[in-house]
């Protein structure tokens, strides 16, 4: 069974810091508070400067979707053009800088001891292993024709298949 996950139903939440707005696209377990998820995926834009929100016992895999974003962590900064990636630790001081006037990331984050993310760029045609996939531009996924940043999320099988287009696909992994 798959679930279908369309862009246009995601509610935009405010930042604590006033700094952008998030969209929840998937969280385990369901229902879950930013206090108590093992896994939550969303898609941010970025608005202005600021300090990311820490998250003890939390690993963060951020990809820049649109735009390009610097991110200073304590020993090092990174710029991120589109679709690449930064992972890091949730309670690790960050500090965001868009550089172009519209930021829009995809922000995988897991809890420490429960799950870990593999985040994968793929082009189809191509068959793919994996929990939850988003497309990056309009595509057709297992019968389903996706607009950019839809999502299909697995409750099953976990196998989709790729027609055409580009995905993020993400796995999360059960720790041991």
């Amino acid at each position: 069974m798959i679930t279908r996950l369309p862009a246009s139903q995601r509610v935009a939440v405010p930042w604590k810091n006033g700094g952008g707005v998030t969209r929840e696209i998937a969280v385990y377990p369901e229902g879950a508070s930013m206090d108590d998820f093992l896994w939550r995926v969303s898609m941010a834009e970025v608005s202005e400067a600021g300090a990311f929100s820490r998250f003890d016992r939390i690993d963060r895999h951020l990809t820049v979707l649109e735009g390009q974003l610097r991110l200073e962590l304590p020993d090092r900064q990174y710029t991120l053009f589109p679709r690449e990636s930064l992972a890091f630790e949730g309670d690790t001081p960050v500090m965001g800088t868009p550089l172009t006037t519209h930021v829009l990331d995809l922000n995988i984050m897991t809890r420490h001891g429960h799950f870990s993310a593999e985040v994968t760029q793929i082009t189809g045609p191509a068959e793919i292993r994996a929990d939850l996939i988003i497309a990056l531009d309009a595509a057709r996924v297992s019968g389903f024709d996706f607009l950019p940043y839809d999502a299909l999320q697995a409750n099953d099988e976990k196998v989709f298949m790729l027609a055409d287009g580009s995905v993020m696909a993400i796995s999360l992994h059960r720790d041991r």
